[in-house]
Formats: structure tokens, C-alpha cells, sequence
């Protein structure tokens, strides 16, 4: 008897620490309208209601599992499904097409050439956390990873991730004598209408960023487009209600040298920052 009891309390104790470890998954209804569809990649882009608890209403891309709900669906069809959001990734499990409508009208970014590794990246101001303007060439003497996000950002696999893959690099760089002091990270916001310099600042200050390593920074929506149009990042600003959001971008990562020319580009979400640090110190001198 006592064996048994042993038994089942060893047995009720392994089932408690898996429940500890499994990651903690939250699933939200959303209804929208599909914009675009990349069965490539297996994403479905949504112009979205807002989604109860997790975000306002916004335009966002989205991974499908399985691939196959994006089956027959088109830019216009009217969908609603299920969205899960765990604390590293974020999926549809469903989507069902209840009706079509034309697509809304949107603005997108200027169509700007994209630069070529060795090119020069043009000069342009932005404005940082403090409220200060910061021209694009004061960064330069020093190695510079440059990626786009935006604070409301609510996917971890998105924005959020580029936040840890940055929060990563800054505690990776002050442990390394060859990149400390010679390497900056910025990130520069889709969204200056929401992403003022004090929103940014407190969105530095919780990600425990460096100010001297690591920058916030936006600027007009023009400027941000051009800049990103320069790295390869499209940009889309859905018009809707003030306040609404509704930006679809891609995501991009670069590297720029000292002397202010394109050296890498990292294109989506998939790179680490192991592979960053290795290109650094590739492309870093050391002393």
C-alpha cells in the first residue's frame, strides 16, 4: 500500500512539473479581411476587429498551422477563426471564409531602391527616445545592427522577438572586449503617431536597454518608409480609426559599417543573434 502511494504522489508530481514547463498557450477568436496570402511561408495577412485582450484592431501577418487553412482563401474573403498565442509564437489553428468585400484602400511606402551590400545608407534625421534629433550618419565610427518594430506590436514572434534578439546582442556585446564600445544597436518604430519619444523611452527602459548601445528611435511616416524602402522593408498604412494602427511591414535586419555602408541584411525573423555576433566579429577589426 505504501508502495502505491509512493507511486502515485511520484506520478501526480511528474504531471505538476510538466504542467510548470509546457508553455502557456491563449486562444482568441479574430474576424477580418484577408489583404494577402503567401502559402510559401504559410502566412495570411488580416486586416482585423479588435481581438478582446490582446490587441486593438490592426492589420497583421499571421503563420497558418496547417498550411492547408490558407487552401482557396484570397485577398478580399471576409474570414473569422482561431488565433493562438503562446509566449514564443503565434498561429491560426482556423480560419473560415464567411463572405467577400473589395479590399480597402491603402497607402503604401514609397517605391525606393533598395540598397546593395557596399552601398552607402543616405542620410536622414530621426528623432530618439530622448526627443533628440539623431542624424542617421551620427552613428557612424562604429558597427551599427539596425532593425524596424513598432511598441504595439503584440505577436512574440514579431516585433517582440526582434525586442529579445536586440535585449541578446546588448548583453552579448558588453561581454565581448572586441565588439564593447565599438558596436550600436538600433530600433527604429513603424509607428510615430503612437511611438513618441516617451513611449519609446519607457519601452527602452523595460527592455533594460543601454542608451549608450542601444537607440529607439522614429520619425515622420515618410522618413520611416524611405528608411525602410532602403533596407528592403515594405511598409502598408491601412487608413482607419485614429489611433487604429493599421500598418502591415515586413521585418528586416541590418548590418552598416563605420563608415555608414551596408554590410548584411537578415530578411524576416528567422536569424539569431549568434549569427549576428559571428558577422560583428567578422566584420569588426579586433584591437
Amino acid at each position: 500500500m505504501m508502495r502505491r502511494r509512493l507511486s502515485a504522489v511520484l506520478l501526480l508530481a511528474t504531471a505538476a512539473a510538466a504542467c510548470q514547463h509546457r508553455p502557456l498557450a491563449h486562444q482568441y477568436r479574430i474576424e477580418g479581411q484577408i489583404l494577402a496570402v503567401n502559402p510559401t511561408t504559410q502566412d495570411v495577412t488580416i486586416r482585423h476587429e479588435e481581438i478582446p485582450g490582446l490587441m486593438g484592431a490592426m492589420t497583421m501577418p499571421f503563420k497558418a498551422r496547417p498550411s492547408t487553412l490558407l487552401a482557396g482563401k484570397q485577398p478580399g474573403d471576409l474570414v473569422n477563426g482561431t488565433l493562438v498565442v503562446t509566449p514564443t509564437a503565434s498561429y491560426l489553428t482556423a480560419l473560415t471564409t464567411v463572405g467577400s468585400m473589395p479590399l480597402p484602400g491603402a497607402i503604401a511606402a514609397p517605391a525606393v531602391l533598395p540598397l546593395e551590400p557596399g552601398q552607402t545608407v543616405p542620410e536622414a534625421t530621426l528623432v530618439d527616445q530622448d526627443g533628440r534629433s539623431r542624424r542617421f550618419s551620427a552613428f557612424r565610427g562604429r558597427m551599427l545592427v539596425l532593425t524596424f518594430i513598432y511598441t504595439r506590436c503584440p505577436l512574440p514572434d514579431y516585433c517582440p522577438l526582434m525586442d529579445r534578439h536586440f535585449a541578446a546582442l546588448q548583453r552579448a556585446i558588453a561581454a565581448r572586449p572586441s565588439l564593447r564600445g565599438r558596436v550600436r544597436l538600433l530600433s527604429v518604430s513603424f509607428d510615430p503617431d503612437h511611438d513618441t519619444p516617451p513611449v519609446l523611452e519607457a519601452h527602452a527602459r523595460a527592455l533594460g536597454a543601454d542608451p549608450a548601445v542601444w537607440t529607439f528611435a522614429t520619425g515622420t511616416p515618410a522618413t520611416i518608409d524611405e528608411i525602410a524602402g532602403e533596407f528592403g522593408v515594405s511598409v502598408i498604412r491601412t487608413p482607419g480609426d485614429a489611433g487604429a494602427g493599421l500598418i502591415t511591414h515586413s521585418l528586416r535586419t541590418a548590418i552598416v559599417d563605420p563608415d555608414g555602408r551596408l554590410v548584411k541584411i537578415y530578411d524576416g525573423n528567422t536569424w539569431t543573434p549568434d549569427q549576428v555576433l559571428a558577422d560583428l566579429t567578422g566584420a569588426t577589426p579586433a584591437r
